[in-house]
């Protein structure tokens, strides 16, 4: 079974021996290979759409995986019962989607011992919230495939965190890039912040044609947003 590198970086975030709620679990590749790889004992595979949970099921039981996986027909995390699981991943959806689903059930989010979340934007949000929920991000990955940026968090709860203050995100450019890949100096995302260096100062040119009110206000948005790419970029040297 072949899974793509952003499948395969957010399943190896998972805690060995976890058992793992797969929210937005579509064909089930990561519950898939959660089992093969024996990282975890038990997953449910969860999806709002039958579709996507008819091609999971399929591929759980291709692959000799039944016994060991449940699949549930769930809004996000609303099927899911407090202490079922240890983990929630969430791969592939959009961070306001993200946040949602995990507003919606804070009482399972309280349940857990980490959070393996993966948004596809807004990531910001993500992290704000994770913070604001008394999780810590302890890890992040950044990865490219495809010509597309990807961000893999992992998130623990305050109370298990020794040293919380290396993990709290101080200023807004730990908010918006990482403080853990900031301090790392990821060589992804440094690529990341000169290409959206290079993208936010095309369209600032662009604007700067257009003698509008909504014109002025977009340059302002973008001016904010490259001082805060500067002073990502700038922490590399």
């Amino acid at each position: 079974m072949q899974i793509s590198k952003r499948l395969q970086t957010v399943a190896s975030m998972v805690t060995r021996g976890n058992k793992v709620a797969d929210i937005g679990c579509d064909h089930a590749y990561i519950s898939c290979y959660l089992i093969k790889n024996n990282i975890s004992p038990k997953v449910i595979a969860m999806d709002i759409n039958q579709g996507p949970l008819d091609r999971a099921k399929e591929n759980i039981i291709k692959f000799g995986y039944a016994d060991k996986i449940d699949v549930r027909k769930s809004d996000g995390l609303k099927k899911l019962e407090k202490n079922e699981v240890d983990s929630i991943v969430i791969a592939g959806m959009g961070g306001a989607l993200i946040v949602k689903i995990l507003s919606e059930r804070r009482d399972i989010v309280a349940s857990v011992r980490e959070l393996i979340l993966q948004p596809q934007s807004e990531v910001h949000k993500v992290r704000l919230t994770i913070e604001e929920y008394g999780f810590l991000i302890t890890q992040e990955n950044m990865l490219k495939e495809d010509g597309k940026y990807y961000v893999c968090i992992k998130a623990v709860p305050r109370s298990e965190v020794n040293n919380c203050e290396d993990y709290k995100m101080d200023r807004n450019i730990d908010v918006y890039f990482g403080k853990l890949l900031l301090e790392e100096k990821h060589p992804i995302l440094y690529e990341f912040l000169e290409k959206e260096k290079e993208l936010n100062n095309n369209i600032y040119d662009k604007l700067q044609t257009e003698n509008t009110e909504q014109a002025r206000l977009r340059q302002t948005e973008i001016k904010d947003k490259l001082k805060l790419i500067q002073q990502g970029i700038e922490s590399y040297h």
